[in-house]
Protein backbone atom coordinates (compact mmCIF):
# COMPACT_ATOMS: atom_id res chain seq x y z
CA UNK A 1 0.00 0.00 0.00
CA UNK A 2 1.39 3.31 -0.79
CA UNK A 3 2.05 6.02 1.71
CA UNK A 4 -0.82 8.02 -0.02
CA UNK A 5 -2.90 5.60 1.07
CA UNK A 6 -2.56 4.86 4.58
CA UNK A 7 -3.08 9.08 4.99
CA UNK A 8 -6.06 8.49 3.31
CA UNK A 9 -7.56 5.37 5.49
CA UNK A 10 -5.84 6.86 8.94
CA UNK A 11 -6.18 10.77 8.58
CA UNK A 12 -4.24 12.31 11.27
CA UNK A 13 -3.53 9.69 13.53
CA UNK A 14 0.02 7.30 14.27
CA UNK A 15 0.03 4.27 12.18
CA UNK A 16 2.37 1.08 12.33
CA UNK A 17 3.46 -0.59 9.58
CA UNK A 18 5.82 -2.81 7.57
CA UNK A 19 8.15 -1.70 5.24
CA UNK A 20 7.97 -3.15 2.17
CA UNK A 21 9.61 -0.67 -0.45
CA UNK A 22 12.13 2.22 0.07
CA UNK A 23 14.98 3.64 -1.55
CA UNK A 24 17.81 4.44 0.11
CA UNK A 25 20.15 7.57 -0.39
CA UNK A 26 23.57 8.29 1.24
CA UNK A 27 22.01 9.20 4.63
CA UNK A 28 18.46 9.00 4.83
CA UNK A 29 15.67 6.33 3.23
CA UNK A 30 12.46 7.23 1.49
CA UNK A 31 9.88 4.60 2.10
CA UNK A 32 7.12 5.03 -0.43
CA UNK A 33 5.36 0.97 0.08
CA UNK A 34 4.18 -0.66 3.61
CA UNK A 35 1.76 -3.02 5.17
CA UNK A 36 -0.27 -1.62 7.95
CA UNK A 37 -0.55 -3.23 10.87
CA UNK A 38 -2.91 -0.85 12.44
CA UNK A 39 -3.39 2.37 14.28
CA UNK A 40 -1.94 3.51 17.56
CA UNK A 41 -3.25 5.57 19.72
CA UNK A 42 -1.49 8.86 20.94
CA UNK A 43 -0.25 7.53 24.28
CA UNK A 44 0.89 4.33 23.20
CA UNK A 45 2.87 5.54 19.64
CA UNK A 46 6.54 6.22 21.56
CA UNK A 47 6.55 2.65 23.40
CA UNK A 48 5.03 0.82 20.12
CA UNK A 49 8.20 2.39 18.33
CA UNK A 50 10.45 1.98 20.97
CA UNK A 51 9.28 -2.10 21.01
CA UNK A 52 9.93 -2.12 16.74
CA UNK A 53 11.79 -4.59 15.28
CA UNK A 54 13.57 -5.49 11.62
CA UNK A 55 11.90 -3.06 9.55
CA UNK A 56 8.45 -2.68 11.44
CA UNK A 57 7.80 1.43 12.00
CA UNK A 58 5.01 3.97 13.96
CA UNK A 59 4.56 6.73 11.83
CA UNK A 60 1.85 10.35 12.12
CA UNK A 61 -0.24 10.56 9.01
CA UNK A 62 0.23 14.12 9.21
CA UNK A 63 3.79 13.59 7.10
CA UNK A 64 4.05 13.71 3.80
CA UNK A 65 6.65 11.43 3.34
CA UNK A 66 7.95 8.57 5.16
CA UNK A 67 11.77 9.46 5.76
CA UNK A 68 14.50 7.53 7.92
CA UNK A 69 17.73 9.18 8.82
CA UNK A 70 20.13 6.41 8.23
CA UNK A 71 23.75 5.72 10.75
CA UNK A 72 26.55 3.84 9.41
CA UNK A 73 29.45 2.74 11.06
CA UNK A 74 27.87 3.09 14.46
CA UNK A 75 30.17 1.79 16.84
CA UNK A 76 32.14 1.87 20.09
CA UNK A 77 35.69 2.57 19.86
CA UNK A 78 38.03 0.77 22.28
CA UNK A 79 41.34 1.24 23.07
CA UNK A 80 43.76 -1.88 23.26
Amino acid sequence: MKWEEVQQMFPNQFVKFEVLHSEETENQEVIDEVAVIGPVSDEKATQELLNSRDKTLVYHTSKDQVIVKVRKNVGLRRKL
